[in-house]
């Protein structure tokens, strides 16, 4: 369904206080530095309520940035945060259809309308955040959160706390740890060309949406190893990769260097971990060489590749990059072997994607958008928790080969595979 959009109100939020002169210049860490200038983002949708009061809702985010005082600042020269208290642009915007007629068909696509601003633009402005009221009064928030900042794990700490101060509950109001720059120091070195692709045009957004029981079938048909059983993301991202290099290649490319990433959260692999707080990019990629053999592309290999080069980092992997080793290792063969063709895996599930309650409870859905980046699949949860949705960002030629796949299609029979 397609939305008109149109915006009331365009204004700067502030901090309520003033950030300290000491804390004025925030400094980026080795990893941050090496982030492209996009946004973490989400839409969270709530139905209609009569509590809502916009003026308290402005305020709540004029508190919670005094405790991310980063976020209201400018990003200068990939280096620092000007923590100026310059603010955040905010707006409010009327949308004019009911939600539950958006959520009965939300396209991607579509989603991008409810963002104060473009997602892949993150050059300066740390943050921004849309009030998007439906027809029948129900609320889309899009919050937008630099990835130069921090990633996601950093973004829901923001975004719950926030909601945790808009509805008044103190006792769950979490400071975020600013410690990123002291555990990986600036470094002045060139920043690696981005794993993903520059902003293309010509590139489709799908949501796949894997119930419980689909997981579990797909999850068996890779259960080789019976003492070990495929986790949920090995198992989609098996099925996916092989979908897309079955749909899009006839047989695969002989220059093309194909490489499979998973972002893994690394927090837990300090000595002590790091606690959920820390805020900052404190995350890598896991890098997998999926074998193309004949015979051997069929998925059953790849879980137990994908789970290995998940294992590799690990603590020692993470006291070395402390040390300042080059650690990214995914385009080492690309001179000998041609183009590199990436297939990039983030996933939100187990976040606490559904938790931010600004007073008039739980998100009834929550939704990302359409980007710019070409293979990229996001994971998150379903709104009832049990299910998977995979937002898939490929080229649009070979999204409408991956859409007519007929192993995807058997697998879903007769169901709808888009949502």
């Amino acid at each position: 369904m397609k939305l008109e959009v149109e915006v009331i109100l365009d204004e700067i939020i502030k901090p309520s206080s003033p950030t300290p002169q000491q804390f004025r210049h925030y400094q980026l860490s080795s990893l941050d530095q090496q982030i492209p200038p996009v946004y973490n983002h989400l839409v969270l949708f709530y139905p209609a309520t009569t509590n809502v009061q916009t003026y308290n809702f402005r305020l709540s985010v004029s508190q919670a940035l005094t405790h991310f005082y980063p976020l209201a600042g400018r990003i200068k020269n990939n280096s620092i945060v000007d923590c100026n208290d310059e603010g955040i642009p905010f707006k409010e915007a009327q949308v004019k259809c009911r939600l539950s007629d958006f959520l009965h068909d939300p396209l991607p696509q579509q989603l991008n309308k409810l963002y104060p601003f473009p997602l892949d633009d993150a050059a300066e402005l740390p943050m921004g955040i849309q009030f998007n009221t439906f027809l029948c009064g129900g609320i889309g928030i899009g919050v937008c959160v630099s990835h130069k900042i921090g990633d996601a794990l950093s973004f829901f700490t923001f975004l719950n706390t926030w909601a945790a101060i808009a509805r008044g509950d103190t006792k769950n109001v979490v400071l975020p740890e600013l410690v990123s720059a002291k555990l990986f120091p600036p470094r002045n070195v060139s920043v690696p060309e981005p794993v993903m692709e520059k902003s293309e045009k010509n590139i489709a957004t799908k949501r796949l949406v894997f119930s419980a029981s689909k997981i579990e079938e797909i999850r068996a048909k890779y259960a080789v190893d019976h003492e070990i059983r495929p986790s949920r993301i090995e198992a989609l991202s098996a099925f996916i990769w092989t979908r897309f290099i079955a749909s899009t290649k006839e047989k695969p490319s002989p220059n093309g260097f194909y490489v499979i990433f998973h972002t893994v959260n690394i927090r837990t692999k300090f000595e002590p971990p790091l606690s959920a707080e820390s805020f900052g990019n404190i995350f890598r990629l896991a890098v997998t060489v999926p074998s193309l053999d004949k015979g051997k592309d069929d998925g059953s290999n790849l879980v137990s590749q994908i789970r290995d080069s998940i294992r590799k980092i690990d603590k020692e992997y993470v006291r070395k990059l402390q040390a300042g080793e080059d650690l990214f290792e995914s385009t080492n063969q690309e001179d000998e072997k041609g183009e590199t063709i990436p297939l990039v895996f983030t996933s939100l599930c187990r976040f606490p994607l559904y938790e931010a309650d600004f007073g008039w409870g739980k998100p009834v859905w929550i939704g990302s958008a359409s980007l710019s980046a070409k293979n990229l699949v996001v994971f998150m949860d379903t709104a009832i928790g049990d299910g998977i949705e995979a937002w898939i960002n490929l080229k649009e030629e070979d999204m409408a080969k991956f859409g007519s796949d007929e192993e995807l299609l058997a697998t879903f029979k007769s169901t709808v595979v888009w949502e």
